[in-house]
């Protein structure tokens, strides 16, 4: 296996959610599959009929503001972009390994799917969980407080994490 094959790559952060789904962008996807995004894109255009609207969609010019501002995605004007970015779901990412001809797509899709597969499993384990909490819940006898205390304790921790705060770049006072 060639040696750039052999590190894994932290596909986790590159997933998003957009429009309820959870997608991956053509510019990360470019990224992991070693290609510049402007070719991967002209590669998905090819074969547009792989791509129906559940496998990928073309973000508004809000939803790319928003993940503009949370990530390092460049700024219109200042040499990046000059298209809205595509979103891919996991079906989409997969089809788009299938239309690269490069080991490295081949490799990564793997990786892709996998960190897919590993947040649908997480959401379900959640899901399961605070079904299981409300049952719970709802069996409890008034005096029970101190163990409804701790359930209401557990609930935040099954929300998913707030973003972390933007890194401040430059100089700064000491404050």
């Amino acid at each position: 296996m060639p040696k750039s094959l052999d590190v894994t790559p932290n596909v986790d952060g590159l997933i998003r959610t957009a429009r309820k789904q959870r997608v991956i962008l053509d510019s990360d996807l470019a990224a992991l599959y070693g290609v510049p995004t402007f070719r991967f894109n002209e590669a998905v255009k090819r074969n547009r009929s792989r791509f129906p609207e559940d496998f990928m969609f073309q973000l508004s010019k809000e939803e790319a503001e928003v993940l503009t501002s949370q990530s390092a995605m460049s700024k219109t004007g200042r040499g990046g972009r000059r298209s809205l970015p595509w979103a891919f779901t996991e079906h989409g990412a997969l089809q788009a390994a299938n239309i690269l001809n490069s080991p490295r797509a081949v490799a990564m899709s793997v990786y892709v799917i996998r960190a897919f597969v590993r947040l649908r499993e997480e959401l379900a384990a959640n899901t399961t969980l605070e079904k299981r909490l409300a049952v719970i819940e709802k069996t409890l006898v008034s005096h029970d407080s101190a163990l409804r205390d701790v359930i209401q304790k557990i609930r935040p921790l099954l929300l998913p994490p707030p973003d972390p705060p933007r890194k401040r770049i430059g100089f700064h006072s000491g404050d």
